[in-house]
């Protein structure tokens, strides 16, 4: 279901797709004829993204405990990479030595990279925020480190990303009042700052991100504003803070439906199974969380019922993949005992889960986006909200946000 990753920008043209730029075309193969999902192609220099997608995350230029040819296997055609990570390890230097993050890596597929900006929410005993740019302590030695909206482009330029994310300034979805409209208003004026130090938008997309908080005015205030600036993408920042799910779906919904119908819209942080196919109900392309990878980690493998947790003594002798309907190499190879037998133990353990959940988002997205082109998306959706609640009442803010779609 995927374009082939040989195509470039110049086929774009050729397949009708809308340039915004000289870095980025998009082109909308299906609407849903029901909610606001739609399938597209998405057109960047290093590859063609198919959206619906998940984007798994490699915070330092590497997916925890797979390789770049692994996550090709998986015909994943983009992965995120974070600015202020690279930019304190291996730092400017080496990555402009090297050629770029894709060169350093030996990725050859699209990369998207965050500005540095959730790290004021995540890191914020290490940060102080100014109009000037955010003041960081660095976790690996201790120094001091200013992200400027000057600097984030400096370093997202040097990494060579297909797309950049402004740098904004984000407040936890938890506040509200003042400090939420500051971080607004400023978000604005450091996308300006960030659309003029942009040095290469031949061949890299710089997204704006709308904030606002939970306040459904201040965010239609940020969109109006940022789509006068007229970004090749847009994304929906500042969510998946801990915020409450009736208002995270609205937020999503208004915001989605607010912006330009023909360019990429990004919903960040966004990454349990269900809040992906909601999310896409709701109209949203992209979505990247560490979650698969995360979870991975302590031994739990995702499938259409929620995750099994391999540690558990039921899994000891069960001699079936983690998910029969899987084709990705764990599913292939190995068996539940089997995991079973080395989770929290060995470090292959982690690297097999993670293989398997990786390809399980990416797998969910590319069934929705079949299903919006097949015209059987609210099916789609109906059997797999159902798969994912066995024996269970269904959330109310899964009912609430799917019914206010249709």
């Amino acid at each position: 279901q995927h374009p082939p990753p040989t195509m470039t920008l110049e086929a774009a043209a050729k397949a009708g797709a809308v340039r915004h730029g000289p870095a980025l075309a998009f082109k909308i193969l299906a609407k849903c004829k029901t909610t606001p999902a739609r399938a597209s192609d998405l057109y960047l220099p290093h590859s063609i993204v198919p959206t619906p997608i998940f984007m798994p995350v490699g915070t330092q230029g590497t997916m925890k405990g797979l390789t770049p040819s692994q996550l090709e296997s998986l015909n994943c055609q983009i992965m995120l990479s974070n600015t202020y990570h690279l930019g304190s390890r291996p730092g400017p230097d080496i990555l402009t030595k090297a050629g770029g993050l894709h060169k350093f890596m030996n990725w050859d597929r699209s990369v998207l990279t965050d500005s540095g900006g959730f790290q004021m929410v995540s890191l914020l005993h290490l940060a102080e925020i100014t109009e000037e740019g955010v003041s960081f302590q660095s976790p690996h030695d201790g120094s001091e480190m200013m992200l400027t909206p000057e600097h984030s482009m400096h370093l997202q330029n040097v990494i060579g990303a297909d797309i950049m994310m402004q740098l904004d300034d984000v407040v936890s979805s938890l506040i509200s009042g003042p400090r939420v409209e500051e971080a607004m208003h400023r978000s604005i004026r450091w996308l300006d700052r960030c659309i003029e130090a942009h040095a290469h938008p031949d061949k890299q997309n710089l997204f704006a991100i709308i904030q606002g908080g939970l306040d459904l005015e201040l965010r239609r205030q940020c969109v109006d504003a940022m789509v006068k600036r007229d970004t090749p993408g847009y994304a929906i920042g500042g969510l998946s803070g801990g915020e409450d799910k009736s208002s995270f779906w609205k937020v999503v919904k208004e915001t989605a439906a607010m912006l330009p119908e023909d360019k990429p819209r990004y919903c960040m942080g966004v990454g349990y199974a269900v809040d992906l196919v909601v999310c896409v109900a709701l109209g949203v392309d992209m979505f990247d969380c560490v979650f698969p990878t995360r979870t991975a980690r302590f031994g739990n493998a995702l499938v259409r019922s929620g995750q099994l947790v391999l540690r558990q003594a039921k899994y000891a002798n069960d001699k079936r993949p983690i998910d029969e309907d899987c084709d990705c190499p764990t599913c292939k190879h190995y068996t539940r005992a089997y995991l079973h037998s080395i989770v929290n133990r060995e470090e292959l353990a982690c690297h097999l889960v993670s293989m398997h959940n990786i390809a399980y988002q990416l797998r969910l997205m590319g069934d929705a986006r079949q299903a919006i082109i097949d015209n059987t998306f609210p099916t789609f959706v109906t059997e797999f909200v159902k798969a994912a609640h066995p024996g269970q009442a269904v959330p109310q803010w899964v009912i609430e946000a799917l019914a206010s779609v249709g």
